[in-house]
C-alpha cells in the first residue's frame, strides 16, 4: 500500500488519497509504514481514538467510524480510496463503508476504490469480487507467498502437529463455523490443555515470542494458569480488554517482557509483531479466512528470525490445506478432515507421502493398489514437493471459449504424460497480463518482441523448456517452474488453418438449414 501511494503521488502530483480501515492500530501501523517507506510523505491521520483530526493532508489515514461523520468536510474530495483489510466489509453493509463511499462518489464521480487483503473472500459469501452485490470488480493483482518469502519480504512458516488434538467430532457448526460454546467445551475436555501446554512449552523453549489462539474466556484462563504455573510470563487479550490495557499488553509482548500472549480472535487481522516466531493454534475454525489470518501473524520478517513454528492442536492445517490454495468456492468439500498423517518428527504431511519432506523418514510400503500422488504440504503450496519431468514435446494451439478472448493452450509431453497451461496474448485483465509476461520472460523473449495477438504468438512461438516442475493442486496439475537449455524439443504449432479446412469440408458434406435452431 505504501509503495502504491508513493508511486501514484510521484506520477500524478496533487492526487488526494484516503486510506480507510476499521481499527486504530491499523491506522497507526499503515501511517508509520508509509513514513518509513517515504519519509517526506504529506500524510495525516483522522481518528477520534488516536486524538488526531487532520482533514487537509493530501494522504489521509482514517478510521471508518470517524471519517463517516466528517466525509462532507473533505475538500477537495479524494480521488482514490484505499481500503485496508477489505475482507472485513460486510457483503450487505448499508451503513459505514457503503454510505461513506456513496457520498464520496457523488463528490467525485471518477472515484476509484481499491481493496487490500491477504484473504479476498468471506466465509459467508465467497469471493469479494463475485456476485451481484459485490463491492469490487476484480482481483487486479495477486502475489504468491513463496515469491515474497524468496524475495525476503515474508518469513517461512512450518507446521507441526501438536501432541494432542482437540476433538471436534461432536461440535456442531452454524454458518460454517463451530458453535463457540460447544467448541470451548471440547477444547477444555479432559487433559487436553495440560498436555498441549506442556508440549508447546517444551517445543518453544528456543523461540522468543509465542502467540496462542484459544476458543473462549474460560479456555483462555485455563491455558494462562497452566502457562504461568510453569514459570513462563504470559498475559491474555480478549474482545473485552480495554483499548488502553490491550495496547499496554501488546507493547510488553513486543518488548519481550511477556513471552506468551494468549488471545481470543483479536490478534489476527493487522496484528504486527515482526519477531513473533511461534504460533500455537488451540482454536479450531471452519473459517478459511480466520485460518489464513492466524498463520499470517508469523510471516513477518525480523533481524535474527529465520522462520516461524506453527504448532497445530486443532487440525486447522489439515482441514483447510495450504494457505495459498484456500478456495472458498471449492465444490464438494465435506465436513471431515482431509487424509493426512503425522511423521515421527511431528510434521503434518499428506497421506500419500512415502518419504517425509521434513526429516526424510520413510514410511512402510502400502498394500499394492493405485498409489496416490503427493498432494499437500502443511502451510504453503510451495511446501508441496513438485515433481520434475523432462519435456519430450511442446505444442502450442489456439484455444477458443465462448464469450472469452482466445488464448494459447500449451501442452508439454513428458513421456506418457501430458501437462497443460494457458497463456493470454490478448489478456483482458492485469492479472492475466502479468502471468503472460512472466511466461515470455522465462522463455527469454524480450519485451519489445512480445506477441500481442494469438496469431502473432503462433507465427513466432517461444522456445520449449527442457524440464518442467509440476505441482498437484486438488484435482489439477500446475506447472510451477521451467528450465530452458540445450536438448529441448522443437516446438509444434497447431495452426488455425487445419481447423478451418475441416470446417469447410464439413460444410460441404453437411448443409446448414437456416430455418432450424443452430448448434
Amino acid at each position: 500500500m505504501a509503495m502504491l501511494i508513493k508511486e501514484i503521488c510521484e506520477k500524478w502530483p496533487g492526487t488526494r488519497i484516503l486510506c480507510l480501515t476499521h481499527v486504530q492500530e491499523l491506522i497507526e501501523q499503515d501511517h508509520k509504514e508509509l513514513l518509513e517507506t517515504w519519509p517526506e510523505a504529506p500524510a495525516g491521520i483522522y481518528s477520534a481514538g488516536l486524538g488526531r483530526k487532520d482533514l487537509v493532508a493530501p494522504i489521509l489515514f482514517a478510521g471508518i467510524q470517524s471519517i463517516e461523520k466528517a466525509v462532507n468536510r473533505l475538500h477537495p474530495p479524494p480521488e482514490i480510496v484505499l481500503v485496508d483489510e477489505c475482507h472485513l466489509i460486510p457483503r450487505n453493509d448499508q451503513t459505514r463503508y457503503i454510505k461513506t463511499l456513496s457520498i464520496l462518489s457523488m463528490m467525485y464521480p471518477h472515484l476509484r476504490v481499491v481493496g487490500f487483503t491477504a484473504t479476498p473472500y468471506r466465509m459467508d459469501s465467497g469471493w469479494l469480487h463475485k456476485g451481484e452485490d459485490a463491492m469490487f470488480q476484480d482481483i487486479i493483482y495477486s502475489v504468491e507467498p513463496q515469491y515474497l518469502i524468496d524475495q525476503g519480504y515474508l518469513s517461512p512458516v512450518f507446521a507441526r502437529a501438536g501432541a494432542i488434538k482437540i476433538d471436534t467430532s461432536d461440535v456442531h457448526k452454524r454458518g460454517g463455523e463451530f458453535i463457540s460454546g460447544e467448541l470451548e467445551k471440547a477444547a477444555m475436555a479432559g487433559d487436553t490443555t495440560a498436555v498441549a501446554v506442556a508440549d508447546f512449552i517444551e517445543r518453544g523453549k528456543d523461540r522468543k515470542k509465542w502467540l496462542v489462539f484459544v476458543t473462549g474466556l474460560a479456555h483462555a484462563e485455563q491455558v494462562y494458569q497452566a502457562v504461568i504455573n510453569e514459570g513462563i510470563t504470559a498475559d491474555v487479550v480478549t474482545g473485552t480488554t480495554s483499548k488502553a490495557q490491550r495496547k499496554k499488553i501488546v507493547e510488553e509482548f513486543k518488548c519481550g517482557q511477556i513471552k506468551c500472549l494468549i488471545n481470543i480472535d483479536v490478534l489476527t487481522t493487522g496484528f504486527n509483531c515482526r519477531d513473533l516466531d511461534m504460533i500455537v493454534m488451540l482454536r479450531p475454525t471452519g473459517s478459511p479466512s480466520l485460518y489464513v489470518q492466524m498463520v499470517g501473524r508469523g510471516m513477518r520478517t525480523a533481524t535474527g528470525k529465520t522462520d516461524c513454528l506453527l504448532l497445530d492442536f486443532s487440525a486447522n492445517v489439515v482441514r483447510h490445506g495450504p494457505i495459498d490454495a484456500v478456495d472458498p468456492e471449492a465444490p464438494g468439500k465435506g465436513e471431515g478432515v482431509a487424509p493426512a498423517k503425522e511423521c515421527v518428527c511431528g510434521a503434518i504431511i499428506a497421506a500419500g507421502f512415502r518419504i517425509c519432506p521434513v526429516c526424510g523418514h520413510e514410511f512402510p510400503a502400502p498394500e499394492p493398489k493405485i498409489a496416490p500422488r503427493p498432494v499437500a504440504a502443511p502451510v504453503l503450496k510451495s511446501q508441496i514437493l513438485p515433481q520434475e519431468y523432462t519435456v519430450t514435446g511442446c505444442r502450442y494451439a489456439r484455444h477458443t471459449k465462448q464469450g472469452k478472448k482466445d488464448s494459447v493452450r500449451v501442452e508439454y509431453t513428458c513421456g506418457f504424460l501430458t501437462f497443460k497451461e494457458w497463456v493470454f496474448p490478448e489478456a483482458g485483465t492485469p492479472n492475466l497480463a502479468f502471468y503472460y509476461g512472466k511466461f515470455l520472460t522465462a522463455a527469454g523473449v524480450a519485451y519489445a518482441d512480445w506477441p500481442r495477438t494469438v496469431e502473432a504468438f503462433l507465427a513466432k512461438p517461444p522456445r520449449s523448456p527442457l524440464k518442467i516442475w509440476v505441482t498437484q493442486e486438488g484435482k489439477f496439475d500446475r506447472v510451477t517452474r521451467k528450465e530452458y537449455g540445450e536438448g529441448a524439443p522443437e516446438v509444434e504449432v497447431d495452426m488455425p488453418r487445419i481447423k478451418q479446412r475441416y470446417d469447410m469440408e464439413r460444410e460441404e458434406k453437411e448443409p446448414i438449414y437456416t430455418d432450424t435452431i443452430p448448434f
